[in-house]
């Protein structure tokens, strides 16, 4: 290996390093962004009875059979049955029970008509609005075949089928279909807690004034918001001084409740460069082939064996090494599939009013807004935002994208087709 290490050797080293959190068992909405370890059956038949889809009234098709406006079907109303009834009356020729939607299919009854095929019962006006009318009759307007809107029993899904697959991510609808087959707790990967730590006795809080020379701590917000979007748990921590001690004692502090740590500032060959100058022999400082983000560190701390990601300090840099480096190992430690690791890539057109520049010999990476592609366009379109130093903020909040150059382009011309990062 050289002393310059290219993007992909990096992120390589990473993933090689970093495995899977333990599995866990959560309750429900606690699972909620985490994968699925085991295949999960269906329990008992998805819905359970045979049940009503319709507001109206549960009949024998024999009893309606050529019932028309003209000529209606006239039925004695034995009962109603609403959700979660207990006691159903049986339907007998020439009878009909009202029924609400979700309520369980009486005995004798084969189909269930809607209110508005019929006439309402005495009470006239929607089933639900109506008053009960047991002992009443009903006028059917319509026919209705066997069957017709019941919902029956494990319809949706049957008992010793495989619901959910291990390796599936569980979104609302997931979680929605194990609450429906009875789970209250599912086993998956736990979203991995990660410590976010600044580095700098320049930094000041966000809202506390600024004295000569002090700037606001921007980074530990930023990469704690790229934690949680991620899909971990993350832990911002005040902003560390540029001593080794102080650094050291809030690292070791911070480790008992972390599955990762990432540091920002203190990676570079200055003077102050506090997390080389501590954890130099621990963890490993390298120059990667890149713009931004040239120097960066990683390495596994403590006795836990604890990812530490050491990133640069101005914040266009921390931010794309987040993107490209530690996004990737949150995920694989949660437990995603190796090809949904990164952010998505696509071509696009590039959009500019000259030529761009990049370093030869290294992998530049430029904020920029994408543009999808118009209907009939083969590709999108990009626009760098801002210009290329790693120390402009305001132009990263208005990016949804970077652009990449390869290492082997120095230049490159308007129109040109670049691979571009989704950031959304």
């Amino acid at each position: 290996m050289t002393d310059t290490w290219s993007v992909d050797e990096h992120l390589s080293d990473i993933l090689a390093a970093v495995t899977p959190l333990e599995p866990l068992a959560l309750p429900l909405l606690d699972a909620t962004g985490c994968v699925l370890t085991d295949d999960i059956t269906v329990p008992a038949p998805l819905p359970p009875f045979d049940n009503s889809s319709m507001d109206g009234y549960a009949v024998r098709t024999a009893d309606v059979e050529g019932a028309s406006a003209e000529f209606p079907a006239v039925l004695t109303v034995v009962g109603d049955i609403a959700a979660g009834h207990g006691e159903l009356p049986a339907v007998g020729p020439g009878q009909a029970a009202r029924i609400m939607t979700g309520a369980p299919l009486p005995p004798g009854a084969q189909a269930v008509v809607p209110v508005e095929w019929t006439d309402g019962g005495l009470g006239g006006g929607p089933a639900d609005m109506m008053p009960s009318v047991t002992g009443g009759e009903v006028r059917v307007l319509r026919p209705a075949h066997a069957g017709q809107h019941i919902r029956t029993r494990g319809s949706d899904a049957r008992p010793g089928t495989v619901a959910l697959t291990a390796g599936t991510v569980l979104g609302p609808p997931q979680l929605g279909l194990l609450a429906a087959t009875g789970h209250a707790t599912v086993t998956v990967r736990p979203r991995p807690r990660v410590v976010v730590l600044s580095t700098g006795s320049e930094l000041v809080p966000p809202g506390r004034p600024l004295t000569p020379g002090r700037i606001h701590d921007s980074n530990s917000y930023l990469l704690t918001a790229a934690a949680q979007d991620a899909g971990a748990v993350a832990f911002r921590t005040t902003a560390v001084a540029d001593d080794p001690v102080s650094l050291r004692t809030a690292l070791d502090d911070q480790l008992a409740r972390a599955d990762a740590v990432v540091t920002s500032g203190g990676v570079s060959v200055g003077a102050y460069d506090v997390v080389k100058e501590a954890l130099t022999g621990t963890i490993d400082f390298r120059r990667l082939a890149m713009q931004p983000g040239k120097p960066q560190g990683f390495g596994l701390l403590g006795p836990g064996r604890t990812p530490l990601f050491a990133l640069p300090g101005n914040p266009v840099s921390a931010y794309v090494s987040f993107e490209l480096f530690v996004r990737p190992a949150l995920r694989a430690m949660a437990g995603h599939a190796p090809d949904t690791l990164r952010r998505p890539r696509t071509t696009a057109r590039l959009v500019t009013d000259g030529t761009l520049g990049s370093p030869p010999g290294r992998r530049q990476f430029l904020r920029a807004a994408y543009t999808a592609p118009a209907t009939g366009e083969r590709l999108g379109t990009v626009r760098p935002v801002g210009g290329s130093e790693s120390h402009l903020v305001a132009a990263l909040a208005r990016a949804d994208a970077l652009i990449e150059i390869p290492e082997d382009v120095t230049h490159v011309a308007a129109g040109a087709e670049l691979t571009v990062l989704l950031l959304n």
